[in-house]
């Protein structure tokens, strides 16, 4: 207690008020006061006298104790409240620290008030410690949440140049290739007779690894951001997604969608999509499922994308395990347009993944309007 405390008392007796501040003195507390004994001066000098600490008698003329830890409890909760009283029953004493009192202490017992009054400052210094710690905590929060959203963007955008530039620029040189070689062949074709025919079949060789490499382009292009998600929508890329999954595991897939236009912004978008193929990444590595049903529908202002598998069931211990960096990105992915992710698993019936996703600012105002 370096610093000079503000101790705001609520006394009535002039005498009373003058111990207390002997008291507080003789322990070399560096004080300046404040008495005020009406319900008007109080309530002025939560305000204007800002104080560190209040001391407050029970009994008053005009005011009542408890309704004066009402007000201090309303404007400023973080200030210790101390009743100082002549008299105070056990029952009352528990009833006024039920009501936000930090301590008690009688007037025949004053030599309690200095060691109440430093316990009373040292937790509340540490309550503001630790609110202050849970701020920044918070912030921190945020901060990391915003960079993890900034570098969502990021990869996004990246993936999307380069998808880009694989499908038109590399795709658009094959394809030249490909013309050229089909022109090759036809002009060797026509002069049949003095074509080495190993010649011929080297072209026809070439030109087949140039369909595959064709192939190949286009499904890393298709891989990095899929061009029917930004052509088509959301539907329809998650129900192509559900098609290539049933093709390359041989998982039955059988999808259900009641959208018919909905107002997701790209950034919303993407991150459902992302969802749903790291939710069914997760089906063809642990579930041992024979089949999946997914379903999306809007219901309110909220996009709901529901996964349900046949699998073997995911467990309590799978979903806390710390390694589970999957599913905290497919909550963080949902978390940052203000959705979740909800996981539920019985052993032996199945894993059932719920996303739930607002719709953009500008839907939500328009269904209110």
């Amino acid at each position: 207690m370096d610093k000079e405390l503000r101790i705001l008392i609520l006394e009535d007796m002039a005498a009373d008020a003058e111990l207390i501040r002997y008291e507080l003195r003789r322990a070399q507390i560096i004080f300046s006061s404040k008495c005020v004994e009406t319900k008007e001066t109080f309530l002025n000098a939560l305000g204007d006298f800002a104080p560190d600490l209040i001391l407050a008698d029970y009994t008053l003329p005009s005011f009542d104790g408890l309704l004066a830890l009402a007000f201090a409890q309303e404007r400023c909760p973080e200030v210790p409240f101390i009743f100082v009283s002549g008299s105070l029953g056990e029952e009352l004493a528990i009833e006024t620290l039920k009501g936000g009192a930090t301590d008690y202490v009688l007037k025949h017992r004053l030599s309690r008030l200095v060691p109440a009054v430093r316990r009373a400052l040292g937790e509340a210094r540490a309550r503001a410690e630790r609110k202050l710690a849970e701020e920044q905590l918070a912030s921190s929060l945020e901060q990391l949440r915003a960079l993890a959203a900034h570098l969502q963007s990021v990869r996004e955008e990246e993936r999307t140049r380069i998808a880009r530039e694989i499908h038109d620029e590399l795709g658009q040189i094959l394809t030249g290739l490909k013309i050229d070689l089909s022109w090759l062949d036809g002009e060797l074709a026509a002069g049949d007779l003095t074509a080495p025919r190993l010649l011929r079949e080297k072209v026809k060789s070439m030109s087949n690894l140039i369909d595959t490499t064709i192939q190949v382009v286009r499904k890393i292009a298709t891989e990095l951001r899929p061009g029917i998600l930004d052509d088509l929508g959301l539907a329809a890329a998650l129900e192509w997604q559900a098609q290539e999954f049933q093709t390359r595991t041989g998982i039955r897939c059988e999808f259900t969608s009641t959208l018919e236009e909905i107002d997701l912004d790209a950034g919303r978008s993407t991150a459902v999509f992302r969802i749903f193929q790291e939710t069914l990444t997760n089906v063809a590595r642990h579930a041992h499922a024979t089949g999946v049903r997914i379903s999306v529908k809007e219901q309110g202002s909220q996009l709901l994308l529901e996964v349900r598998d046949d699998g073997q069931g995911i467990t309590d211990q799978e979903l806390a395990n710390p390694r589970s960096l999957g599913l905290l990105g497919m909550r963080e992915r949902a978390l940052l347009f203000g959705g979740e992710v909800k996981i539920g698993g019985v052993l032996g019936n199945g894993t059932t993944v719920t996303v739930s996703v607002p719709l953009s600012k500008s839907r939500a105002i328009g269904e209110a309007r």
